[in-house]
């Protein structure tokens, strides 16, 4: 799928999210053409960063085109759309903890990470 109609399926999934979990939002949810392959297990990508900028950019939601590209390249679009709404939604999960004052998702990142880390004979 390439990034315009990504973009555009991004969009037309970001529809569908209330106004009000994307309050406080206010740097949007934008798509790159990056991949972010991660710098220690093979074959796991970024697909998806929530930011919390302190220093003046706000908060917004970055979804890499590139990291999807490489992992499902070849899926049929109902993959890409599946995986793009759980990415969004993750995301989101993020940003409203962000506003609560919690991190309970970023902790369960992080455990995952270190479970793929130790399946990949890393940690």
């Amino acid at each position: 799928m390439n990034i315009d109609r990504f973009q555009k399926l991004a969009d037309k999934l970001v529809e569908k999210i209330p106004a009000k979990f994307l309050r406080g939002l206010n740097g949007g949810i934008v798509v790159v053409e990056d991949a972010v392959p991660d710098p220690e297990i093979d074959g796991v990508y970024t697909l998806g960063e929530y930011v919390d900028d302190p220093y003046g950019l706000g908060c917004f939601v970055v979804i890499y085109h590139g990291s999807f590209a490489a992992l499902f390249k070849g899926e049929p679009g109902h993959v890409w759309e599946k995986e793009l709404w759980a990415t969004i939604l993750h995301e989101i999960q993020h940003h409203l903890e962000g506003l609560a004052g919690v991190d309970d998702l970023g902790q369960e990142d992080i455990r995952m990470w270190q479970e793929l880390k130790r399946q990949a004979g890393k940690a």
